[in-house]
């Protein structure tokens, strides 16, 4: 195949909003000591990404003492969580530069009240997530939870104690966003599916390749970058449901130049430098190939969601270690990039519940996980050796990355990579809904902006 273009996250004009944050100004560095801060001379204000690899040190450093933590965007600090009344401890934390705070719910504690509700309340349309700042599981169920699955989960829920589990009720459908449109596609038995490019990637053999989610991966081998375009990657490894969402596509042609950034709309690019893990409270931003750039923030971690299966009308797709948020995205935005504004890749969209308009909650697979699992690196692949491979910062170093055993249907699905998607976008911070596959084709209206370029 001649030279093409090769695409990273479908392109639509940027919400305004979103898009003023990703100016070039904002990504300057803030950390510093701050005196003040918290009344504790200790305590610095940080960027999100080095809050959260502070998180990381302290976790290791404070043990069973550590209960979580989350970000204060409002000031710029790490808040740490901890269960002991030791002072080594607190001291500890407070010499790293985090505010220390007692909390009653160890971690363990929380995963155990997490597996509580897998054993009693795995129901198609719920979602249970750790909220460090509440310090206590945030249990959900989307609108088609009601009578006796709603009594049985509230009953669950009320067993854990009202100070371990709290239960909130969400208006949309917990779905994945997988959709019949524009963007990568791939034609299937009724129609023609699409989802949405994540990053570009280096497998583990030196070829270029790029994630998406593996529900995209699952539901078909091939992918092209226009509808009815040849397919120009196939799917190398995907995993959906079970432990994550997630999957390696490699690009047909060993050739393809796959740069490392996101088009983020509007003339405007985000160089993608790193993998890291999300933190609770950070700002984020959401690329996808209906609805363009969104932000909002990351308001759980680990989350299990338990999707209606698609396959069988009684069962129920469970995927787990998932980052949940308030970013708002619809059907054919799965697999878009979840991403800071210093470049750091976060996560793959997974699904959720609601749209761009009405807002609710949305899901996303972990890339430090994805990263481990599949064996790949961020940075541009070229020529098959692999030329990006050195650009992955750190991607090893991420809580949590083996976690995920990285097993699935490796033989299925597949996606590809795109070159231009439209869509505009409906406003900001809201929440998904889902889609299943549209024959129609229908999604979202091409406004002629252009996705991620590198010579393919």
């Amino acid at each position: 195949m001649p030279k093409r273009k090769a695409a990273i996250a479908v392109g639509g004009v940027a919400a305004l909003g979103a898009a003023a944050l990703l100016l070039p100004n904002a990504n300057a560095s803030q950390d510093k000591d701050n005196a003040t801060a918290g009344g504790t001379a200790d305590v610095k204000t940080l960027k999100a990404t080095d809050a959260s690899d502070l998180a990381g040190r302290l976790q290791k450093i404070l043990g069973d003492a550590f209960a979580g933590s989350y970000y204060d965007s409002g000031r710029q600090q790490l808040v740490v969580n901890v269960v002991s009344g030791d002072n080594n401890v607190v001291v500890q934390a407070k010499k790293a530069g985090a505010v220390v705070r007692q909390v009653d719910n160890s971690t363990a504690e929380l995963q155990a009240a997490a597996r509580t509700l897998k054993a009693r309340a795995t129901i198609p349309g719920t979602s249970w997530a750790v909220d460090p700042r509440t310090d206590k599981v945030l249990v959900t169920a989307d609108s088609t939870v009601t009578g006796a699955k709603w009594d049985r989960l509230q009953s669950a829920v009320r067993g854990l104690g009202s100070g371990t589990a709290t239960l909130k009720k969400s208006s949309g459908t917990f779905k994945t966003f997988v959709s019949g449109g524009d963007a990568i596609f791939s034609q299937v038995q009724g129609g023609s599916v699409r989802c949405s490019l994540g990053f570009n990637v280096t497998a583990s053999d030196g070829s270029p390749a790029f994630l998406t989610a593996g529900h995209c991966g699952v539901a078909a081998k091939q992918w092209s970058d226009s509808a009815t375009g040849q397919p120009i990657a196939t799917v190398d490894q995907a995993t959906f449901p079970g432990e994550g969402d997630f999957s390696l596509v490699k690009y047909d042609d060993p050739n393809t130049q796959a740069p490392s950034e996101v088009n983020a709309g509007n003339g405007q690019t985000v160089q993608i430098k790193q993998a890291a893990d999300a933190t609770v409270g950070e700002t984020v931003f959401r690329m996808g190939s209906t609805t363009g750039l969104h932000d909002g923030q990351v308001t759980g971690l680990d989350a299990t969601v338990n999707f209606q299966s698609e396959t069988d009308p009684n069962g129920v797709d469970t995927v787990t270690g998932l980052i949940q948020t308030n970013v708002c995205a619809e059907a054919g935005d799965s697999g878009g990039s979840l991403f800071t504004q210093d470049g750091s890749a976060l996560g793959l969209t997974s699904g959720g519940s609601g749209d761009c308009t009405n807002g609710g909650e949305t899901f996303f697979q972990p890339v430090t996980t994805a990263l481990q699992a599949t064996g790949a690196t961020l940075g541009d692949g070229g020529g098959g050796g692999g030329n990006g491979a050195g650009d992955q910062a750190g991607a090893g170093d991420q809580a949590g990355a083996g976690d995920q055993s990285g097993a699935g249907a490796g033989d299925q699905a597949g996606a590809g990579d795109q070159a231009g998607a439209g869509g505009h976008q409906a406003g900001a911070g809201g929440d998904q809904i889902g889609g299943g596959a549209d024959p129609s084709g229908a999604g979202a209206a091409d406004d002629g902006s252009s996705s991620l370029t590198g010579s393919h």
